[in-house]
């Protein structure tokens, strides 16, 4: 019999990023597994996911959720197993999904966690399609952009865990869907595995132009991810009453705080935001669990199910390299969903 692990490996946030981050900023520690006092459960990770808000949360400037503090453990979704449980609603053995973030083990009160089906095919799944980033999707493109038939809907970060899904969706709408990718294989991917009409590589040259000509009726709703250039090369084409779910702008996230250079552009966008009469909407999707959650996942789980929409993944192996991984994440690296095989 192999012996039980002893002590739990952690990743902390050892100093603030100053632009992108680099290894130097995580720190991994080992501690003595901790065990649950009354009321409480042990949490052991299977996997873990790696998103683009992260980034934020490594920074102390004011945002809508507090910044991890230097030396904690850095945040994160995960699907884990009950190891002990002192509580009468998890037993030893379930599947949940949980926030315990970059650990091997964690200690809960019950609150926030989710059970998941014992069988459960694909169990990381619940971190991304049938999780928060599907939920974005879900969200931001049906109740924000409201896609009708024939429409054409552009969608930034297309190969990516919330704009792959975004796409698809569309099409299952009816839309006319373009998709904005960075490089050759990933813009074949979209369009050749994930079915959009077409993609742009906005690394190209004349991407511009690109994209203009792949939206020949102008576009409808635009599914913001990135900012930056591409959001450049959207706005000379969105037409009269168009919609922009603003879901995040990761060309943003590295930023210093500093003012971008440049020409501001800010009294000609909200002039034409006026004149086009468009819906400008950000939001962040933990607003929306109580009221939408069940809806999104009754529907999303169908249209898996009857592979309507496909979900694909990068899996790293092991949590030592999960900051190589992030940082690889908001430089473009990853090919679908990044989620850390843990244990």
């Amino acid at each position: 019999m192999p012996e039980r692990p002893t002590h739990n490996r952690r990743i902390v946030l050892a100093s603030r990023p100053q632009g992108a981050p680099v290894p130097e900023n995580f720190r991994l520690e080992t501690q003595p597994i901790a065990q649950p006092a009354a009321g409480q459960v042990l949490l052991r990770t299977l996997w873990l996911s790696l998103d683009p808000y992260m980034r934020g949360r490594m920074s102390d400037a004011p945002s809508y959720a507090a910044p991890v503090a230097i030396g904690d453990v850095m945040v994160g979704g995960t699907v884990a197993r009950v190891e002990a449980s002192n509580r009468e609603d998890f037993k030893p053995g379930d599947l949940v999904l949980s926030y315990s973030g970059w650990q091997d083990y964690a200690i809960s009160d019950g609150k926030g966690l989710t059970k998941l089906p014992a069988d459960l095919a694909h169990p990381s799944w619940a971190l991304g399609v049938l999780g928060m980033p599907g939920f974005t999707a879900w969200h931001g493109l049906l109740k924000i952009g409201e896609p009708k038939a024939g429409e054409t809907v552009v969608v930034a970060a297309a190969s990516g865990a919330v704009g792959s899904v975004v796409g698809q969706i569309a099409k299952i709408r009816g839309a006319h869907v373009v998709g904005i990718a960075g490089g050759e294989k990933k813009c074949r991917h979209v369009t050749e595995e994930l079915g959009f009409d077409a993609c742009i590589d906005h690394r190209a040259e004349d991407f511009p132009h690109l994209l203009a000509a792949s939206c020949p009726k102008g576009i409808d709703v635009y599914y913001e991810n990135v900012g930056g250039p591409v959001f450049d090369a959207v706005v000379p084409l969105l037409n009269d009453h168009a919609r922009v779910p603003v879901c995040g702008v990761i060309a943003q996230y590295n930023g210093d705080g500093t003012p971008l250079s440049g020409p501001d552009r800010l009294p000609s966008f909200i002039g034409l935001v006026l004149r086009k009469r468009l819906r400008v909407q950000g939001f962040i999707i933990g607003d929306h669990y109580a009221d939408e959650y069940q809806d999104f996942a009754q529907e999303m789980g169908q249209w898996v199910k009857e592979g309507r929409v496909k979900f694909f993944e990068d899996v790293v192996e092991g949590l030592a390299r999960a900051p190589e991984a992030f940082i690889g994440l908001l430089e473009g690296r990853n090919h679908g969903k990044l989620v850390v095989r843990v244990s």
